[in-house]
């Protein structure tokens, strides 16, 4: 739902260790090829195909380092409540700048978003804005010391290098490249990715049925990498047009109403929140892939991802203000009552020190 960005937001305006596990990962990456099933049942070429789980363990997922044995959705700090020099900065802010400074999005419905109905306009909600809150409430004892940044799909990562904000919350997949370009907490939500399409659509998922259709897809998301990725690798039918990319997932939903694509890839839990908007759209096959949302900040802010860590597992357990009731609130309604597919299972660390 589009809103327009109030006064207060102006715009976009160690864990070392993961820069060699990243390239690890790459060259892992390289050397195992992936088959893995469609959305519609078949293979990107229309053949027969492994399964994906066959294939991860016949041989190893490429995303796992052999070395570390571990995934990139592991590949955080253990918890801590200690403060360090990244948070003593935030609390060092004076006056109305004593805040913390965050990424998110204010366009995806019941994540990050205006609601029209609501009480005051120029507040954002949703699903990634309670967690927000909460951050803050733990760093400097206020739920709303927080300055919100609205950041495009393509700029969160540049956002968090750049010092532009302390962190990006934001429905951000941890993947293989991105634990080398900044640091992620553990993960807080599970997902995978799917197709919208209209209801009207002959497209039946990720497969055979996508040949010949234009599929929009956010600049630098998940989406379009597995999407390129498998156009390459003869993994996807080679006729579907990827070419169409926007700077925010949203816009392409609004280019699927215009009839300027046909399908959308986007996470199954955004893509449900647009089919929510838009009664003319669904999701189309189940979901091709496993990812995960983490909380996104600078690769050298170890004292800061230990406390979102902290304040992660204290999120979770929380029955009566946490997670659980966020996902109520917010969720339910568009996934489903029972939050188990879409709660990450207990979180591992890269190391306990």
């Amino acid at each position: 739902m589009r809103g327009r960005v109030r006064t207060g937001l102006k715009g976009w305006g160690g864990v070392g260790v993961m820069a060699l596990v990243c390239a690890l990962v790459l060259a892992c990456a390289l050397l195992l090829p992936q088959t893995r099933p469609n959305g519609d049942g078949g293979t990107g070429t229309g053949g027969p195909g492994t399964t994906h789980a066959d294939q991860a363990a016949a041989e190893g997922d490429p995303c796992l380092v052999p070395a570390i044995k571990t995934h990139p959705e592991d590949q955080t700090l253990s918890p801590s409540g200690a403060d360090g020099t990244t948070i003593d900065k935030i609390k060092a802010r004076q006056g109305e700048k004593r805040k913390l400074i965050v990424g998110v999005d204010q366009n995806s419905y019941r994540w990050g978003y205006r609601n029209p109905n609501g009480g005051n306009h120029a507040d954002l909600e949703g699903f990634d804005i309670d967690l927000v809150h909460r951050i803050a409430k733990d760093i400097l004892g206020d739920p709303n010391a927080v300055q919100f940044k609205a950041i495009p799909t393509n700029q969160r990562i540049p956002a968090v290098q750049n010092g532009r904000v302390d962190m990006v919350v934001r429905t951000m997949t941890i993947n293989c490249k991105r634990v080398g370009q900044v640091a992620f907490s553990a993960p807080y939500f599970k997902t995978g990715q799917q197709v919208l399409a209209p209801k009207s659509s002959d497209i039946k998922g990720y497969g055979a049925t996508l040949a010949h259709k234009k599929i929009c897809t956010a600049e630098g998301s998940t989406a379009f990498s597995k999407l390129d990725d498998d156009k390459r690798a003869g993994e996807l039918v080679a006729s579907a047009d990827i070419r169409t990319t926007v700077p925010n997932q949203l816009d392409c939903l609004v280019r699927l109403q215009l009839g300027e694509v046909d399908a959308v890839v986007t996470d199954g839990a955004l893509a449900a929140s647009q089919a929510a908007q838009d009664p003319t759209v669904e999701l189309k096959g189940s979901p091709f892939t496993t990812e995960y949302y983490g909380v996104a900040m600078k690769s050298d802010a170890d004292d800061l991802v230990r406390r979102v860590n902290q304040i992660l597992v204290d999120y979770r357990k929380d029955t009566t203000d946490g997670w659980q009731a966020s996902y109520d609130k917010w969720l339910s309604a568009t996934l489903a009552k029972d939050s188990a597919k879409s709660e990450p299972p207990p979180p591992k660390y890269l190391r306990t020190s």
